[in-house]
C-alpha cells in the first residue's frame, strides 16, 4: 500500500529523526506500507546525512541537517538517532508544542513519560501526555510484555528468567557492517585483526554475554531495563523479573528463551491457545514435532514467533517457551508506528 501527500488539514505534519538509520529507513516502509495518512513528512539526520534524497511512497524526500531543523513544522516527531540525540534535542521538539515518540531509554522511566506498547496498555494514550514525550520501549521488552500480559490475567506471574540472543541490528546500520565485515575477514584468514569497534570482543562466530554498560552488582544496563520496563508497562511494580542479555552473530532478528513461573498450575494446550490467539502472534506448535523459529526463518516480519512451549514436569507452575521478532520492526519501529496510529485514533493528532 502506498499513501501519497493528503490535502487534509487534519492530517499529522510527520518528521523522523534518525531517518537515514536501521530504525528510521524500517520506519519508512511502514509508513508507506500501512498507509499512513500525514499531511507532511521531514526526513530528518545528522549533518553527514543531510542533503541525501529518500524515496518514501511516489515521491523523494530531501534529508534535513538536524541542527537546521525546526520542529515547529510537525506535529509529531519520531526519534530514533540514539540516547544522546533524544537527550540533547526532545526538549527542543517538545518547546516548540510536537509529541515526540522517543525510540532510546532517555525518558523511559520517567514517571510523567508514558512506556507504551499499544497491544498492552494503549489506554495510557487516552489523553496527551503532559511531558510531551511518549516513550518506546527496547526492542526485547516488548515481545516479552505482549507474551506474558494475558498470561497474567490467566494464571498471575511471579516470576520470569529470560536469556536473549540479540542480532547486530540493535546497534543500527554500524552493528550489521561491523559483523559482516568481520565474518569476512575471519573465513579469510582465522589470525586476521577483527573489527571490535561495536562489539568487544568481536562478534563474528562468537556470542558476547553482555550488551551495554555493566551496573554495580554486575547485571548490564539492558538487563536492568528490562526488569524496570516490564515492570512499568505491566503495572506489576513488584514482579520479579531476571534476565540475561546476549549479543549473537545474527544480522537482524532478536531471539529469547523465557521461563515464567506463574500462581496457579498452567496447561499446556490452554497456553498455546492463549498465545494464538493474541495479536499479530504466530505460534509454532503442533506438539512434540513443531517447527522453530529461528531469526532467518522468520516468516512475517510484523508477527511475534512463538515455539517451544512446554509446561515443566517438575512445576506444573511454571512454562518455558521460545520468542524471535524482528527487532528493527516489532521491537521498534512497528510499535511507534502503533502508537501514532492510536493517537490518531484518539484524537490527538
Amino acid at each position: 500500500m502506498s499513501m501519497p501527500l493528503v490535502d487534509d488539514p487534519l492530517a499529522p505534519r510527520i518528521a523522523v529523526v534518525g531517518a537515514t538509520g536501521a530504525v528510521g529507513g524500517t520506519l519508512l516502509e511502514l509508513i508507506e506500507d500501512r498507509g499512513l495518512r500525514y499531511r507532511q513528512l521531514h526526513l530528518v539526520a545528522s549533518a553527514r546525512s543531510a542533503g541525501l534524497d529518500i524515496r518514501v511512497g511516489e515521491r523523494d524526500y530531501r534529508v534535513t541537517d538536524l541542527t537546521a531543523f525546526h520542529f515547529g513544522d510537525a506535529d509529531v516527531v519520531f526519534f530514533s538517532a540514539g540516547h544522546a540525540v533524544s537527550r540533547a534535542w526532545v526538549p527542543v521538539a517538545v518547546a516548540h508544542g510536537t509529541l515526540v515518540i522517543d525510540h532510546s531509554f532517555a525518558f523511559r522511566m520517567n514517571a510523567e513519560t508514558p512506556l507504551v506498547v499499544p497491544q498492552v496498555n494503549a489506554a495510557l494514550l487516552d489523553r496527551r501526555p503532559p511531558s510531551g514525550v511518549i516513550a518506546n520501549p527496547s526492542a526485547v521488552t516488548i515481545p516479552l510484555v505482549r507474551v506474558v500480559r494475558d498470561v497474567e490475567r490467566r494464571w498471575g506471574v511471579r516470576q520470569m528468567v529470560v536469556s536473549t540472543y540479540q542480532a547486530a541490528s540493535g546497534c543500527g546500520h554500524s552493528g550489521i557492517e561491523e559483523l559482516q565485515e568481520a565474518s569476512r575477514l575471519a573465513l579469510q584468514d582465522p589470525q586476521a585483526e577483527i573489527p571490535a569497534k561495536e562489539f568487544t570482543p568481536a562478534l563474528a562466530f562468537n556470542v558476547v554475554p553482555r550488551i551495554g554498560q555493566v551496573l554495580d552488582g554486575g547485571s548490564t544496563l539492558q538487563e536492568h531495563k528490562l526488569l524496570q520496563e516490564s515492570r512499568k508497562i505491566l503495572d506489576l511494580p513488584g514482579l520479579d523479573v531476571s534476565a540475561t542479555c546476549v549479543r549473537v552473530p545474527v544480522v537482524n532478528g532478536h531471539s529469547a528463551a523465557l521461563w515464567v513461573e506463574c500462581l496457579e498450575p498452567v496447561e499446556r494446550g490452554e497456553l498455546s491457545a492463549l498465545l494464538g490467539s493474541l495479536a499479530d502472534v504466530t505460534v509454532h506448535d503442533d506438539g512434540m514435532h513443531g517447527d522453530v523459529p529461528t531469526p532467518t526463518t522468520l516468516g512475517d516480519p510484523n508477527h511475534i514467533h512463538v515455539g517451544r512451549i512446554r509446561v515443566s514436569p517438575t512445576n506444573p507452575k511454571s512454562f518455558l517457551l521460545w520468542l524471535v521478532t524482528d527487532n528493527l520492526c516489532v521491537g521498534a519501529a512497528l510499535n511507534a508506528l502503533q502508537i501514532m496510529e492510536e493517537l490518531v485514533a484518539r484524537g490527538h493528532l
